[in-house]
């Protein structure tokens, strides 16, 4: 599909599973008692354990099943828990070098990126985990090493020109710069046009991406040509439970704040 002058609001139908909600939804898992009592069969209607569903009776509602009570502390290869990886990213902040660094908002401090559990060391069963922070005030990945029975950082590196997956918040971000930018009327408008209201914020929309890699591009325009060392996003964006609105020629470099049309 060409796109050309103005962003276009195309209505796609997805299968029911992926495109029944743009916000999560809870979804419980379902009790299989009842199920599991009737499928064992073999016993006479009415008889068993107390509680069993006496003949010709309702069945008992489905119920939602509880979720685990989670820990401070995993174990083992056990995903990291909320309280590890709240720790992890504190003690992988170490002052004063993040003061220097900043955020995709141009705040003080690196861009979070992720916290993964470390891979495990032979003969070491101690938990670890990897965090990634991006640093917009020099272009770099950070990945910093935490000890989590230490509390210690045990290894920090930086690297140039290497971008991994882009965090949500970059993803708001750069939807905030292409409303802002004059290539964002052809947004707006679309979205006029899908509900008949004024667009005046990111939280109208549903949006994802990840980042621009020119080295899978024909035709790099020259105000992009940097992205790659500089932190470069294309965004997906559709109206909430409604048209899809095609911003993928709209490529947003971070690190510059510019907004720029491909194709």
């Amino acid at each position: 599909m060409a796109v050309t002058g103005t962003a276009v609001a195309v209505a796609i139908t997805l299968p029911a599973p992926a495109g029944a909600e743009d916000t999560p939804g809870a979804r419980g898992t379902v009790a299989a008692g009842a199920d599991a009592a009737g499928a064992s069969g073999g016993g006479t209607a009415g008889q068993g354990e107390a509680g069993t569903q006496a003949a010709g009776s309702a069945p008992a509602p489905a119920t939602v099943a509880p979720p685990p009570v989670e820990g401070a502390e995993g174990v083992g290869s056990d995903p990291l828990t909320d309280d590890e990886l709240a720790r992890a990213e504190r003690l992988a902040l170490t002052p004063p070098a993040a003061a220097a660094q900043e955020n995709v908002e141009g705040g003080r401090g690196p861009q979070h990126l992720a916290t993964e559990l470390a891979d495990p060391q032979p003969g070491d069963d101690t938990r670890r985990a990897d965090v990634r922070f991006y640093d917009y005030a020099r272009d770099e990945l950070i990945t910093r090493t935490v000890n989590l029975d230490t509390g210690k950082v045990e290894r920090s590196g930086a690297q140039k020109g290497v971008q991994p997956s882009a965090h949500p918040e970059e993803l708001r971000e750069a939807l905030e710069l292409i409303l802002a930018s004059p290539l964002g009327k052809g947004v707006k408008e679309d979205y006029q046009d899908a509900t008949g209201k004024e667009l005046t914020s990111t939280a109208q929309l549903w949006f994802n991406g990840d980042a621009y890699r020119p080295y899978r591009e024909a035709d790099v325009p020259p105000q992009l040509v940097r992205c790659g060392e500089h932190r470069c996003v294309r965004l997906v964006t559709k109206v909430l439970n409604g048209a899809w609105i095609d911003t993928r020629n709209l490529i947003v470099d971070l690190s510059a704040r510019t907004v720029t049309r491909v194709g």
